[in-house]
Parts: C-alpha cells; structure tokens; sequence
C-alpha cells in the first residue's frame, strides 16, 4: 500500500538524553533502549471514516517518538496497517450504500493526505489486511498447528480462535482481571457469550466465509481474519520476533494489544513482544469523547477545508500530554494560531538570545515521556525573550527553526 510524501528532517548538533516512555504493561516510565535500529509499530486506521482528532493525535504522539529517536541517531523502523476489512467497515458501507472496497481506499487516501498536511512522517511500511492476507491466514495456521489455536464447535461455521491460555502470559499488557477484559471485550468488537469457546475472552483468528461477506480462499478454508492477528503478522514479517515499541490509543489496550502481543508471543516462543506497550489518551468535544456513536467527530480534512493551517492543529494537539484524555476547543486552535506567528516572528529576527540551552531544553522536556506542554512553553519563552530584547546572537532564529522543525515538526520558515 502506498505511504504518504516524507519531509526532511533537520540534523541539529549535539544529542539529548535518551527517550524515557511509559510502559502500560509494567505502569511506569521506563527508557527505551533500542540498538541502531529502533523498531516502532503503530496500529493504523479501519477507513470509514478518518481522519478524526484523535486519529490524528495517537500518530503526532507516535511522529515525537520517531523524530527523538532519529535525533538521538537511531534508524527508525517504523510500521503501520490499514484494517481495509473488518466489520465497521462493511458496515459503514452497508449503512451508506457504498463498496466497501471504495470507501476503504477513499477513506486511505483521505488519511494520507492528513498525515502529510500535519507533517507526520511515514512509516517504511504501511499495510493494509488485504495485500497481506496470506500472510495472515499463514500464521492463523501456524497457531493452530501448533495447539495456541482451536475451531470451535459448529458445523455450519467452525471459525478458528486463539486460547488466551497458549501462553501462560496473557493478560500482562493490560494487567486487567477477567472480568474486565471480558466485558472490553463485548463492547469492542468481540463475542464473549459465543457457545464453544473456550474462554469467553478468546479472540477471533479467522471467521469461515458467510453468505454476502467478502472472503478469501486458504489452507484454512475461505474466510476473513479477526482484527488483532492481522497486526501480528504484519509486524511479525517486517519488524522481527521483538520489537521496541507497539502503540496506540487507550482504546487499543485491550483487546486488540492483548491479543496482538498473544499472537506473536505464542508463535515465536518470545517474551514480551514489545519491551515498551505506549499508549496515547482520548480527545473530547464539549465534555464528550469524540466517537462515531456519538457523531461529534472533528475531522481534518474538516478543519483543512476551513483554512486551518495544520502546524496550528499540530501545535493545539502538542498543547496536551499525549497520554492524557484532553478536550479540543476553538481556544485552543486560537492560542495555537498565536503560538506559531510569535515563534515565527521570532526566528525572522536578525538575531536572537542564544538557543543551545532551548535546543537542550527541548531534548530534555521530549525524552521525559513527550512533555509537549513543557517543550512548547519553552519555546515561547525564548520566544518572548527574542521580541523583547530583538538582538543577540546572529545564528540563534535558524538553530531555533531547526530545532522546532526537527524535534516538534512545526515549520516556521515560509
């Protein structure tokens, strides 16, 4: 599947610290430690719909990292998917009249456009379920092969699922009781109350073709994928057996990076898939998380449409913790707006304070788990020094520039 268009990155001298995140799996700030290669998989987009606020927060949270980790010299292996089939999927269709096949790629291509309006730089591999469908229904056997699977007992519909039990690890990413990942489960997509199962938390791995539904033909019999053993195969396929980073939104906890890591972990013997599970908050509106259910999703491709210029969506979403659930208001649009034209005016000075200290600050604030808000305010403190005093050091706006650009992604030149 096609990315989208990367930016150049500014080289800035000197190194920061390295990258500290939190962990949910072990509920607490840790430091990534990746090698030269750091290996980073996001989960991407079902295309319904996209790209809402909060899509679009989950992956600038997720750009900080691959931006730190580049300044810090590692090469970033970054991966992400497109669930072109699933259930929203056909069901949007469905409601709309519309093929499920267009609507995906209309909605991939509208995504695509977002991430390169907002300057997120692209993963080296952006996968939809459908090109790596054989992959999928290759690894679905390999599990079931190998006993961390089982078809249940219906003769009409034998669909094959995952025993949460394979590898005597479940449950650590989420740390949630049984109780609770059951009841996630029933709200997010899964069927706990399904006769035959083993464990009422047990995951779909692959569904036998139903009339009317799109499948496809493989040793497993024709059918489709469940939702989490998709994102296996793919990272399993192009990251390796471990990775340093899985992420996503909260949402994704459980189940889909419960299982996710389930799935690779009882194929590969290997434990845990990821050594950091990161995770970024929900966005609201009026009070409410922003959800499809509830119809108050702000889009994007909205908000371009209107003339908002994306480094001020870019800079209002930074204004936030990544993990914290915040509220997207037009204030903040505005002091976002104000923000970016003082930055600006400030690195069109002749000279400036000096800004090796800022550029250290800014490395310092970002590797203690994304502090945004903290990397922002010091940049509008240099900032309002720069337009107050209007001398100084004749190569500090440029470093300033570089640095915004290279470290938060906001462009400040014309």
């Amino acid at each position: 599947m096609q990315t989208w268009a990367s930016v150049d990155v500014p080289r800035l001298p000197g190194g920061g610290p390295p990258l500290r995140l939190y962990d949910t799996a072990t509920a607490r700030v840790r430091p990534t430690a990746p090698g030269a290669t750091a290996s980073m998989y996001v989960c991407g987009i079902t295309p319904y719909d996209a790209t809402h606020l909060g899509h679009a927060a989950t992956y600038l949270a997720f750009d900080l990292v691959n931006r730190v980790w580049r300044d810090l010299g590692h090469d970033v292996h970054y991966v992400q998917n497109v669930t072109d089939i699933d259930d929203p999927l056909l069901e949007r269709a469905a409601r709309d009249q519309d093929d499920w096949v267009v609507l995906g790629m209309r909605e991939t291509a509208l995504f695509r456009e977002d991430m390169e309006a907002l300057r997120v730089l692209p993963p080296r591999h952006f996968i939809g379920a459908v090109e790596a469908m054989g992959e999928i229904a290759e690894l679905v056997g390999k599990l079931l092969a190998g006993g961390a699977a089982y078809r249940i007992d219906d003769p009409e519909f034998p669909d094959v699922y995952f025993d949460c039990a394979a590898t005597g690890h479940f449950g650590y990413e989420s740390n949630y009781d049984a109780q609770t990942m059951i009841q996630l489960s029933r709200e997010r997509g899964g069927d706990p109350d399904r006769p035959g199962k083993r464990h009422p938390a047990d995951a779909l791995l692959w569904r036998m073709a139903r009339d009317g539904e799109p499948s496809w033909e493989s040793d497993l019999g024709a059918g489709r994928p469940g939702w989490h053993v998709e994102c296996a195969a793919i990272a399993l396929n192009r990251l390796g057996t471990q990775i340093d980073l899985n992420g996503g939104g909260s949402d994704l906890i459980f189940p889909h990076h419960e299982f996710g890591a389930a799935h690779a972990e009882a194929f590969t013997g290997m434990h845990p898939f990821a050594r950091h599970y990161t995770h970024t908050g929900m966005i609201g509106l009026d009070g409410e998380k922003m959800s499809k259910s509830k119809g108050n999703l702000v889009f994007v491709s909205k908000l371009r449409a209107e003339r908002v210029d994306p480094d001020a969506i870019r800079l209002a979403l930074l204004a936030g913790h990544y993990r914290t659930d915040r509220a997207w208001t037009d204030a903040l649009l505005t002091e976002a707006r104000g923000r970016r034209a003082r930055w600006r005016e400030a690195v069109a000075l002749a000279a400036a304070p000096a800004a090796d200290d800022l550029v250290a600050r800014l490395r310092t604030h970002l590797a203690d788990d994304l502090d945004s808000p903290a990397a922002l305010a010091a940049v509008d403190g240099w900032a309002a020094q720069a337009l107050e005093r209007r001398g100084g050091d004749a190569n500090a706006p440029a470093l300033v520039r570089d640095a915004v650009d290279a470290l938060l992604g906001v462009r400040l030149g014309s």
